[in-house]
């Protein structure tokens, strides 16, 4: 059994946090942090969260969490996790942190897209987290920089064909649909009720920060420099994403050896389901769940493949995933705390 502390609990991402840690058979929830609502117990945030009414927002403090936490969650804005990482690793807790702070292992990369990185040197010791490819990596990481949503469902499909030398570099377009959960609690026009029900719009076209991101771990695997077009879009959903990504294929390749490649990849991931020919992913299969579905379409006249990634975005792209990488760092079955079934409807 281990302590874990949540700190940002009274975020989308930090109750979902509180849900899964709390149902995990090997985690004891000792701490959750909130600066806008200390003092406040988690009942008083959320309401649907009876029982949970001794659970009290503190602040972050490390002394104090250093005599009672093993591991700390950190659903904190980009660059406030920073402040916290350098200490709570000198104290011997081990750090998943759901910020942008420690995904990039290029500082220039990273401030290129947020701002300057006032702890450079732990971006090598860092380690990316996406389970299903990082796995080694994660088993014996102090600090991981959990992925964000869009990248991992980009990358989960894409990264396996790159490996295997399957597609082109060069021409990759990912369209990407995100519920209105994926802007967080803050207020803002775009999530609006009046705004977002009943539209479709892309936004940040061109400048979102997870392009970099994607970027930096498609170039790394590729052993080159690569950027694709990717744009975003929001959906008038509280939680689910989708994404369509647009691939050419290299010369002499097919249908069948894509579908062979992913399927040999992800034969033994718990969480990665790639589906029969014919059959696309939907939002709905992987609400409340850490999976991700794949599908895809090879058109004959273009020799390209077209690939459907759905993930839940509260979960496998944020919370789901931190909580897989938190079994991965303490040899817990991966799957710990992460089988809830969600219903058809």
């Amino acid at each position: 059994m281990i302590n874990v502390g949540i700190a940002g609990a009274s975020g989308y991402t930090g109750v979902e946090l509180v849900k899964l840690i709390s149902n995990h058979p090997k985690t004891k929830l000792c701490a959750v942090t909130s600066n806008s609502y200390k003092g406040k117990s988690l009942t008083d945030i959320f309401p649907s969260m009876r029982g949970f009414e001794n659970l009290i927002f503190e602040s972050l403090d490390i002394q104090s969490s250093a005599r009672k936490i093993d591991i700390m969650f950190l659903a904190l804005p980009h660059k406030i996790s920073m402040q916290y990482v350098p200490a709570l690793l000198e104290q011997g807790i081990k750090v998943v942190d759901l910020s942008a702070d420690y995904r990039f292992t290029d500082a220039a990369a990273y401030e290129s897209a947020y701002q300057e990185h006032t702890s450079k040197h732990l971006l090598k010791e860092s380690v990316y987290g996406l389970c299903e490819i990082y796995r080694d990596s994660i088993k014996s990481a102090n600090l991981v920089g959990n992925p964000g949503c869009y990248p991992t469902s980009i990358l989960i499909p894409l990264l396996p064909l790159l490996k295997e030398d399957l597609i082109q570099t060069d021409g990759i377009i990912s369209d990407s649909k995100s519920g209105v959960s994926g802007a967080g609690r803050s207020l803002s026009l775009a999530a609006h009720f009046c705004e977002a029900n009943e539209s479709f719009t892309a936004y940040k076209v061109g400048s979102h920060r997870h392009t970099p991101e994607i970027n930096e771990i498609l170039s790394i695997h590729s052993q080159q420099k690569m950027a694709i077009t990717f744009v975003p879009h929001l959906l008038p959903l509280t939680r689910g994403m989708l994404s369509t990504i647009y691939v050419q294929t290299k010369k002499g390749v097919f249908e069948d050896k894509i579908r062979k490649t992913l399927n040999a990849y992800y034969a033994e991931e718990p969480f990665v389901s790639i589906l029969d020919k014919n059959m696309y992913p939907a939002i709905s299969h992987v609400k409340g769940t850490n999976r991700c579905d794949i599908g895809f379409y090879f058109d004959e006249n273009t020799k390209k493949i077209i690939i459907i990634s759905t993930i839940d975005n509260l979960v496998k792209g944020a919370a789901g995933q931190a909580v897989q990488n938190m079994n991965i760092m303490f040899g817990f079955d991966e799957t710990a705390g992460l089988n809830a079934f969600q219903g058809p409807l």
